[in-house]
C-alpha cells in the first residue's frame, strides 16, 4: 500500500465521523406529543434560533456528504489506475 492510501483512508474515516456527528446534532422533524405540549412554552426567539442552527447543520451535512462522495470516487479511480 502506498502512503496516499493511508492518508485518504484516514480522511475518509474522519469525514464519516464528522457527518455522523452533524446528523446527530440536527433536531428531528417530528416532535411527537412532547413537542405539542411544550410548544406553547417556546418563545419566538428560541424557536427562530433553533431553526437557524438546524439550517446551518443541514447545509454542512450536504457539503460534507458531497466531499465524502467525491473523495470515495477519487480513491476508487486512483486504485484502478495505480494497480
Amino acid at each position: 500500500m502506498q502512503i496516499y492510501d493511508y492518508i485518504l483512508g484516514g480522511v475518509l474515516i474522519l469525514l464519516a465521523l464528522v457527518i455522523i456527528a452533524v446528523i446527530l446534532l440536527q433536531e428531528g422533524r417530528s416532535k411527537g406529543l412532547s413537542g405539542t405540549i411544550s410548544g406553547g412554552a417556546d418563545t419566538f426567539l428560541s424557536r427562530g434560533k433553533a431553526k437557524a442552527v438546524d439550517a446551518v447543520l443541514s447545509k454542512w451535512t450536504k457539503v460534507i456528504a458531497i466531499v465524502f462522495f467525491v473523495l470515495v470516487l477519487a480513491c476508487n479511480i486512483l486504485a484502478y489506475f495505480l494497480k
